[in-house]
């Protein structure tokens, strides 16, 4: 384990930019045991005397430790809701972002070297929700955080908050979980599984262990596609897209299957395929799919409500209204589940589960109301 103080872990780099501390062996949930552990993340702001200061934001699937732009020249993706002045005033608040457990944005992932040298690859060991957790809670005593002030996350960055107040009442204060539920349903597990599907059946994956070779791109860009198609609406598309062409591309009237252009949403899904591809590992794509398969606050330790019972957090829940990945009503049956029910906020927009990102601004008064009393007042 590190020999890092608190406070060198803290100054040794300015806000959004990437550093890394070790954390020590690790032994999972499931069995399986890392040695040496290695978590990327980034922090903003100054930790407070007393450390009652300090957020935690959690990360979607694809995500990464960039919350927000701070002295780097790259913006970060959550730049309207963290930042000096923002909702998340970091003039007043001390924001940590650590990248989930296997990962590929800096903590130990399949792409890692193990321990004789070689990247883990398929002897990468199965990671869940409460793994990445567990995890990061060590990051936390190292940075000397006894209690988060929040834990704030969307999607699987839900998730992980859901499962911090679950696993460590007594460390958070306060819990925001927007766009996702209790646990992953057998709709969501389904698109999971055609992704990992998608990926596992590229013969250039070559059973995961394909680092120094050729990478399986084509897998991982079909993931995204259908993992995409999730992510945003119908009426998004229809809107954007509709029966259009792509460019100057015949989609229909082909003499043969080959020689048929794209119809313009194609053209958005093969964008957005090779964009993750240039980005992403496709092992850590699996890793993180399959954590977020298991993710059920409820496992071992009974009924949801049973699992709630003991968690004295406060608890922030909101849904996108378009949302057809995390359905708004799992969110409304995660509210009453609390031993206080609380009120699901609404994100409105058509675009669909990626409004959490792009519309996030629709819950700044709310969330400074209940959870950041410190920042400036929204207008």
């Amino acid at each position: 384990m590190t020999t890092a103080q608190p406070q060198e872990l803290v100054d040794t780099a300015g806000d959004g930019t990437l550093r890394f501390v070790s954390i020590g062996a690790l032994e999972l949930e499931t069995g399986g045991f890392l040695p040496d552990v290695v978590l990327g993340f980034e922090t903003w702001g100054t930790l407070n005397e007393d450390a009652s200061n300090a957020v935690l934001i959690e990360h979607a699937l694809t995500g990464s430790t960039h919350v927000a732009r701070g002295t780097s020249d790259e913006d970060g993706w959550w730049d309207s809701l963290v930042g000096p002045g923002a909702t998340i005033d970091t003039d007043h608040y001390f924001v940590v972002a650590a990248n989930m457990l296997g990962g590929c944005y800096g903590s130990t992932g399949p792409s890692s070297p193990a321990p004789d040298g070689r990247p883990w690859g398929s002897r990468f060991p199965f990671v869940t929700i409460r793994d990445s957790v567990r995890a990061e809670a060590r990051l936390a005593e190292l940075l000397g955080i006894r209690r988060w002030h929040a834990v704030v996350g969307g999607s699987m960055g839900g998730a992980r908050a859901l499962e911090w107040a679950v696993t460590y009442p007594e460390r958070t204060a306060r819990c925001a979980v927007i766009s996702c539920g209790a646990a992953s349903t057998a709709e969501q597990i389904a698109f999971a599984q055609a992704q990992v599907a998608a990926i596992r059946l590229d013969p250039d994956f070559a059973g995961g262990d394909y680092y120094g070779g050729p990478v399986p791109e084509a897998g991982l860009g079909i993931a995204r596609r259908i993992a995409h198609i999730t992510y945003r609406s119908e009426p998004e598309l229809e809107f954007r897209f509709g029966r259009a062409a792509q460019a100057d591309e015949r989609p229909f009237g082909g003499v043969t299957h080959a020689a048929r252009g794209r119809y313009a949403v194609e053209s958005y899904l093969d964008y957005q395929a090779g964009k993750l591809v240039g980005r992403f590992d496709a092992n850590s794509y699996l890793v993180l799919t399959e954590a977020l398969m298991s993710h059920d606050i409820a496992r071992g330790r009974g009924s949801v409500e049973e699992a709630l019972a003991g968690v004295d957090t406060e608890f922030f829940i909101a849904a996108v209204d378009s949302d057809r990945l995390y359905f708004p009503e799992q969110s409304r049956q995660l509210a009453q589940s609390l031993p206080n029910p609380a009120k699901v906020h609404t994100i409105e927009t058509p675009i669909g589960h990626d409004g959490f990102l792009t519309d996030i601004h629709q819950l700044d008064a709310e969330l400074v109301r209940y959870f950041f009393p410190l920042s400036p007042s929204v207008k």
